[in-house]
């Protein structure tokens, strides 16, 4: 399959890249999700990955003589990596690798591999498609892995055998699930199913690294179809627990009260459709919180849930502190919000 650069913004770029790699003996490839979000005509990445065969870094040195010689490329020799950035792009250079990994961490120990390796150790099929940018192939479409196919279905499948893939890298697990939320896509049910058995190696990651995946859930169109997509796999349990708490409904002489959980869930929702605003999806997310360890039974009067938002605006720091998150202005403006849950500022709107 042959993708026509031609009409490319960036075409001018890319040619300087090839010519450049053709002078050194060096392949070159545009890999990851930029070739994804071409391939959908979403809009098109700031950020864009190269693969070579070779040395990315000496790639990346030559690429910027080319272009400008005062041009920096920064350098980080552990990963043999180098990234140049160039007018509104952030360009990556790397050496096609193998990797392989220990059972207590997501680091994997790296050597030189071709292409093919390269395409493997990606997360996603529809991440691991390439577009060749060597001079007798220009712009062909190495999809070796049905990518393009898995684009159409709109599905989310691993290159490898699933569980061995999240396992591996744990933090793959939060990533399809973003995308699933992101992209509107469907995880492949081997995949679904990997992520339940491996939920737990998500212990591994850091929370930073977890709440930067989480974070774009959070502002996706519609957040609950990653979040409930989290609940079922078990993920949710391990991150954030407090809200799994929220979950159920209890009756007694014969009265009930409502799920908190999936109330949470469409509060966020409804939210998320009047503001982009992170934080105060956050507060939505957390408005409840309190209701967990406020609820009680009254005789003649049935369930209450007194000072939940007061305990709720309290469990907010000890959230943000353990998630990793901000502690200064966005952290009390959700807090503020979550002490302000009662009339007039109802986030669920009807």
């Amino acid at each position: 399959m042959k993708i026509n650069l031609n009409q490319n913004k960036n075409l001018k770029l890319f040619k300087i890249i090839s010519e450049a790699a053709e002078r050194n003996n060096q392949s070159v490839y545009i890999v990851g999700g930029y070739v994804r979000d071409l391939l959908m005509k979403r809009k098109a990445s700031t950020d864009i990955d190269f693969v070579t065969e070779q040395s990315g870094i000496e790639l990346a040195q030559n690429v910027a003589q080319d272009i400008d010689p005062k041009l920096k490329v920064s350098v980080f020799k552990t990963y043999g990596t180098a990234m140049i950035k160039y007018k509104d792009l952030e360009l990556e250079f790397v050496g096609a690798r193998k990797e392989s990994y220990t059972e207590n961490s997501r680091k994997p120990e790296v050597e030189g591999g071709s292409l093919e390796d390269d395409q493997k150790r990606r997360d996603f099929t529809i991440n691991a498609m390439a577009i060749s940018l060597n001079k007798d192939n220009f712009g062909d479409l190495i999809d070796p892995f049905n990518g393009v196919e898995d684009l159409e279905k709109e599905i989310l499948r691993t290159p490898l055998e699933p569980a061995q893939t999240y396992s591996d890298d744990p933090l793959r697990m939060m990533r399809a699930v973003r995308f699933a939320s992101t992209l509107h896509f469907t995880i492949e049910e081997g995949s679904l199913q990997a992520i339940k058995q491996e939920a737990e190696r998500i212990k591994i990651v850091s929370m930073e690294r977890i709440m930067v995946e989480f974070n774009k859930i959070m502002v996706s169109s519609k957040p609950s179809v990653g979040l409930k997509l989290m609940e079922q796999t078990g993920l949710l349990k391990l991150v954030i627990p407090e809200l799994i708490e929220l979950k159920g409904v209890e009756e007694v002489e014969g009265q009930t009260h409502k799920d908190n959980f999936y109330h949470t869930l469409e509060v966020v929702d409804n939210i998320s459709e009047n503001t982009d605003n992170l934080w105060l999806r956050w507060a939505a997310l957390l408005h409840d919180i309190g209701k967990a360890p406020t609820k009680k039974f009254v005789e003649g009067t049935g369930w209450t849930f007194h000072g939940h938002e007061f305990l709720g605006s309290k469990m907010v720091k000890t959230l943000f502190q353990r998630l990793k998150l901000p502690l200064g202005s966005d952290m009390k403006y959700v807090q503020k919000m979550v002490k302000a849950f009662l009339p007039p500022y109802r986030f669920d709107y009807g």
